[in-house]
């Protein structure tokens, strides 16, 4: 039987699944993302993003004037502690199809990187490839990911402090082989509001530190700079984002894509 507690759970979480939904929904719009008869593999790894995307994938296909297909794979990559049962048995209550590729992606990043350093960039590359071959192999048109707006303003600030690029993360492009697009949903939503959806749903989250690799010091010092400036400036990250939604070339210094030395009178 449903306590009180759950039942105001359940409505505050449909109440903002409504509204994460459309934010999805205008993102899919914005930048056609999904089309008919398309068949969008859903990447999983198990986290918070990972779950509100394919719930969110769901309801949207629900509401949609045109049909497309979900398909759910998940990535058992050998990792010590992680709880195989957890990401078929959410597939199974989902109704989803559903895939788990098999691959010891944590044995081969373990043996290629001393111990102390970073296995991030790695393991991330074989991770991308174990899923961008299933795409091929299984005729997948579309490769959803979990990123939501958060992740592309930091890795803005990342390149741009790190490397010394304005490049973030696009919601939707072509992978090497240009036989997939790939393409982020939740481009639009907070990840403030992603956890608190999580959190009202309690999907079972699994840890993303079973590894024993901290994520990256580089870019916790950004997201904390977000947090800061976000607290003491309320809704400066989503204006930033605006920015790089609204970019003018002529008021930047990139002679590749404008022609400054043109400019005569």
């Amino acid at each position: 039987m449903m306590d009180m507690d759950d039942d105001v759970k359940m409505k505050r979480a449909e109440k903002l699944g409504r509204h994460l939904v459309y934010l999805m929904a205008k993102a899919v719009r914005d930048y056609d993302m999904i089309s008919q008869g398309d068949r969008v593999m859903v990447c999983h790894s198990g986290g918070k993003d990972s779950f509100a995307l394919l719930d969110l994938l769901l309801q949207l296909l629900r509401q949609s004037p045109f049909k497309f297909k979900l398909v759910a794979v998940g990535l058992d990559q050998n990792m010590p502690g992680f709880p195989k049962y957890v990401l078929p048995e959410f597939f199974e209550k989902t109704g989803v199809e559903y895939h788990i590729i098999h691959q010891d992606i944590y044995g081969t990043v373990k043996k290629k990187i001393p111990t102390g350093k970073n296995m991030c960039g790695l393991c991330s590359r074989l991770r991308r490839g174990a899923l961008y071959r299933f795409a091929e192999e299984n005729h997948m048109t579309k490769i959803a990911l979990g990123h939501h707006r958060d992740d592309m303003v930091e890795t803005l600030f990342l390149n741009l402090f790190y490397g010394g690029k304005m490049k973030a993360m696009p919601p939707k492009f072509l992978t090497d082989s240009g036989r997939q697009v790939v393409i982020r949903p939740m481009a639009y939503i907070p990840e403030d509001d992603l956890a608190r959806y999580a959190m009202l749903k309690k999907f079972p989250v699994i840890p993303g530190n079973l590894c024993g690799a901290a994520e990256s010091s580089q870019r916790q010092v950004v997201k904390a700079m977000l947090k800061s400036w976000n607290k003491e400036f309320p809704g400066r990250v989503e204006t930033i984002f605006n920015g790089m939604r609204n970019v003018e070339p002529s008021q930047l210094a990139d002679v590749n894509l404008f022609d400054f030395k043109g400019l005569a009178v």
